[in-house]
């Protein structure tokens, strides 16, 4: 019973999640990225254009782009098509709608291109950021990559870089160089950002610990911060004296605390810590 309501709990965290981080994205691309003619970043990239060159608003083609690649999600992909992602497009399609009617945007919020361009590069890739961490998306030229992914042999991440360059290179064409060269550097600070925010997020401390007495340490680690450690023997090369070398890694909010402890008990430990934002293994990442 308790494990049911522990996923479940976590669940609706994660949903919590995915509704907090779209708003994240739609305020960026809505507020800042529409209004200023920014092409970059898939289909809202190529809704920018469109919308200049037809009747529909880049909120319209949004939103009839990622259900007609939702369609074609679940017959490509069948039950492999992630719910998550399913929730998070049909949200954004929403979302965008709903700011058109109630917040129309017909020019931009300030008169200063390279202030919003920053915004529609950062709120977005948070948002995105936030979804890839608990596997989603936001739906969009990400289905076409799990399409091509299951089908062909294709590089997705090159398909995907053509994909949002195309937009690209039509802004230059549609509103002009300077548009496009504001697009162009969107396009290439939104992968740096979103990688950015996910190693952040993902960010852990590592720490070996040498020390005369493992035991209270050991003791902290496995049943104050419910970690696991590894514990050898060691010794100095300049005393030759016998020391214990502890290794364990945490989340950086439990790193703190380890440091405070070490210091309260054992003053002499010698303690290395380092940043890792990749770890595989039991309590982190699936291997």
């Amino acid at each position: 019973m308790k494990q049911i309501e522990n996923k479940t709990l976590r669940t609706l965290a994660e949903y919590g999640i995915i509704t907090g981080s779209i708003w994240i994205m739609v305020i960026g691309i809505y507020f800042f990225k529409f209004p200023n003619n920014f092409a970059f970043g898939g289909v809202t990239g190529f809704a920018t254009v469109v919308s200049a060159v037809t009747h529909w608003s880049a909120s319209q083609f949004t939103t009839i782009v990622n259900m007609a690649l939702l369609v074609a999600g679940f017959i490509f992909l069948g039950r492999g098509f992630g719910v998550k992602t399913v929730y998070a497009s049909i949200l954004m399609s929403f979302t965008l709608s709903f700011l058109e009617r109630t917040c129309p945007m017909v020019r931009p919020l300030t008169r200063e291109p390279l202030l919003e361009l920053i915004f529609a590069i950062l709120l977005p890739g948070v948002g995105s950021a936030l979804l890839f961490h608990i596997g989603a998306s936001s739906g969009g030229t990400d289905i076409v990559a799990m399409i091509l992914k299951k089908y062909t042999s294709c590089n997705i991440g090159t398909v995907l870089l053509v994909v949002d360059m195309a937009a690209v290179i039509m802004a230059f064409f549609v509103f002009g160089p300077e548009t496009g060269l504001f697009s162009s550097l969107g396009l290439m600070a939104k992968s740096l950002v979103i990688d950015d925010v996910i190693e952040n997020i993902n960010l852990c401390k590592c720490f070996s610990i040498i020390c005369d007495d493992p035991g209270p340490i050991c003791d902290y680690i496995i049943n104050g911060l419910n970690r696991s450690a590894t514990v050898y023997e060691a010794q100095g090369a300049f005393t030759h004296h016998r020391k214990t070398v502890v290794l364990t890694t945490m989340k950086r909010s439990q790193a703190l605390k380890l440091r405070n402890y070490i210091r309260r008990v054992e003053p002499s430990a010698f303690i290395l810590i380092s940043n890792s934002s990749e770890i595989i293994g039991n309590g982190f990442l699936a291997g």
